[in-house]
């Protein structure tokens, strides 16, 4: 069976001696490992369009159960990213998040734009590296089922918390007087920095880098989102460690 899809390149394993396998998210079946037979070959057709976060068309070809790459063509290789190593390694991150939060069979359309719209800007630098990334981890989690409550304090339901903190086991702002062990870790939150996490929450995703905050807020909003990520998906990912040794 013939499958022609567009799909985001998250992974490759070089297998055998001039094969790949690649982890792929697709807009209409969500993520897939798929066999790119002889890529690896001087003279290629399907080289390009089958690197590390090229966004490609794909004509994918299935026999016992096993995708097989027969034609590629890349639509956007995000060419500022292969120019620049922290971009790479931040761009690499991304697509380890992706791969984390994505499963076969469940196409997520919100989430791949997502990952699209993310390495364009970093691609371009059209944003500082951190202001994309936090934007990037606290969106994601929306919309993979980890959304943050952010509208009141759930212990004495004021909309305007006093001295807002954030559980980042919780995922909700609480008062500073409200804080408790039972919400975990939390981390201080100022007018700025919690109007920053509502607007990632909430807006139109062609406008959810559109805002700025003075260094102590984004320092705030850095930390939070990435704390964050790593405690509601209850993992480390190496592309973030590298990232932060060479920004």
């Amino acid at each position: 069976m013939f499958k022609k899809t567009r799909a985001l390149v998250l992974r490759e394993t070089k297998y055998k001696d001039a094969d790949k396998i690649l982890t792929v998210l697709t807009e209409d079946e969500g993520k897939l490992t798929v066999s790119a037979r002889g890529v690896m070959r001087r003279g290629s057709k399907i080289a390009a369009a089958c690197q590390l976060l090229t966004f490609s068309e794909m004509l994918l070809f299935e026999n016992r159960g096993k995708w097989y790459v027969n034609e590629a063509q890349s639509i956007e290789q995000f060419l500022g990213l292969r120019e620049d190593i922290a971009r790479l390694s931040l761009g690499t991150y991304f697509a380890e998040l992706l791969e984390a939060v994505s499963d076969e069979d469940s196409p997520n359309p919100d989430v791949l734009r997502l990952g699209l719209n993310s390495l364009f800007a970093l691609s371009g630098g059209f944003y500082s590296q951190e202001h994309i990334k936090a934007v990037f981890e606290m969106r994601l989690m929306c919309l993979s089922g980890y959304e943050p409550s952010l509208d009141y304090c759930p212990v004495c339901g004021r909309e305007e918390a006093d001295a807002p903190v954030f559980s980042i086991l919780g995922g909700t702002i609480l008062c500073g007087k409200c804080r408790s062990t039972e919400y975990g870790e939390v981390f201080p939150l100022c007018e700025a920095s919690l109007a920053a996490m509502r607007h990632i929450a909430g807006a139109e995703s062609k406008r959810i880098f559109s805002f700025s905050l003075q260094e102590a807020a984004a320092k705030r909003l850095y930390a939070i989102c990435e704390a964050f990520v790593s405690t509601q998906l209850e993992r480390r990912f190496s592309a973030l460690d590298y990232w932060k040794s060479v920004k």
